[in-house]
């Protein structure tokens, strides 16, 4: 069991604070910012409790000078003090004289942001290369250190496992969104509640290999979608036409269907056009009868009554990855069939494995219908791979 933030006593503690705020943003404005929400009641609870918040998170990737006035983290600041409804102080800096000052000047229930950790990768990769250094340094700004970045957690980086290894035995936590990614994702992997039904859709089985083997091992049903899904269905002997397929992943298919026999559904049908274009004229038609001259770009009203029967009595429900072109409107029924039979089922812990499909879900309206959205799309992926995560490892375990 890993500690949260319930249990440090962060009265009067300088409280080293990692969150994802690697949000979208044009022309310096915030498109999306669920994440910065979802690290409200983790900051919350800190200041609630006499506790200094310094916090921090990596925007995109540094790699240019130009790339420091894209990445400049400073707007996540301006909004964070708007939804937390009291001051943040931004520090223009990622270590120095600036920024010891004003961690050292804060009084319990303030907060200190300080600018883009990633800027730290301009000359060398020193935070995502975790330089240790670095990591030293940054424990070295603090009392303790809560990891609320479940985004992150598959990487070793210095403002996570770095900091983790470095501020003292037992004085990391994870935040109460890095808890419910642990219980959640982890939980499906370790120790689910039975039927345990998977879900997977998306572009490409490369992506998942892992993923399917893990879960064909862990769950009692696999439903794949997805333009994967014709890989498989050639794998089969099927004709797939022109539909997107990965030629050297056909062995694997043949392997999994094998391992997966019985446990792994295929669609059954699919929509199909002549071209990449949502106002190309398209038709569904039987999975065993798609013609030459044609790709499949959803599944059809078929495989989602065939799938939505699957996962009737489930209970646990994990779902990852789109069924189809859902950024195209007439391919995206596929996609949300799949979700509302899902978001519909009583009595089951629901579970979107962060990505598209979380876009989906929120996007339709059922967020608050799914027991859990994970924020991690790569992290949450190698979490069901049955990976050990670095960000979560270096949590303090409880005593």
């Amino acid at each position: 069991m890993k500690k949260i933030i319930t249990d440090l006593a962060v009265k009067g503690q300088k409280v080293l604070m990692r969150v994802d705020f690697n949000v979208p943003m044009k022309d310096g404005k915030i498109t999306d910012e669920n994440r910065i929400i979802q690290a409200l009641p983790s900051i919350k609870y800190v200041l609630e409790n006499g506790g200094k918040a310094i916090v921090f998170s990596h925007l995109g990737k540094v790699k240019t000078e130009e790339d420091l006035a894209k990445r400049d983290i400073s707007p996540v600041a301006i909004r964070l003090a708007e939804v937390l409804g009291k001051p943040v102080k931004f520090i223009n800096a990622t270590r120095g004289i600036e920024l010891e000052t004003a961690i050292n000047e804060m009084k319990e229930g303030e907060v200190v942001m300080f600018q883009n950790t990633r800027y730290e990768d301009l000359v060398e990769k020193k935070e995502s290369k975790n330089d240790s250094e670095l990591g030293k340094y940054w424990a070295s700004l603090g009392d303790l250190f809560v990891n609320d970045a479940f985004g992150t957690a598959h990487r070793a980086h210095a403002s996570n496992v770095g900091i983790a290894e470095n501020i003292g035995e037992g004085k990391t936590a994870a935040g109460f969104l890095m808890e419910k990614e642990i219980k959640f994702i982890g939980g499906v992997v370790s120790n689910p509640d039975r039927p345990l039904i998977a879900i997977l859709g998306g572009a490409k089985v490369s992506d998942k290999i892992g993923v399917i083997e893990n879960l064909l091992d862990k769950a009692d049903k696999v439903l794949v979608g997805g333009a994967m899904m014709f890989t498989f269905l050639k794998a089969q002997g099927k004709n797939i036409g022109n539909s997107l397929v990965e030629d050297d992943k056909i062995e694997l298919a043949k392997e999994l269907l094998l391992k997966g026999k019985g446990k792994l559904i295929l669609p059954i049908d699919t929509v199909i056009v002549k071209e990449f274009n949502n106002d190309a004229e398209y038709s569904t038609v039987s999975v065993d009868a798609i013609p030459d001259g044609v790709m499949g770009l959803d599944v059809g009203i078929g495989t989602v009554e065939l799938f939505s029967k699957e996962i009737l009595g489930a209970k646990t429900v994990i779902w990852n990855g789109p069924m189809g072109v859902f950024e195209m409107s007439n391919f995206a029924k596929g996609t949300i069939g799949v979700c509302e039979a899902i978001a519909n089922l009583t009595g089951a812990t629901t579970i979107i494995g962060g990505g598209d499909s979380a876009a989906a879900a929120i996007q339709l309206g059922y967020a608050d219908k799914f027991t859990h959205i994970s924020t991690g799309g790569g992290a949450s992926l190698e979490y069901l791979e049955g990976k050990s995560l670095p960000g979560v490892e270096s949590i303090s375990n409880k005593n």
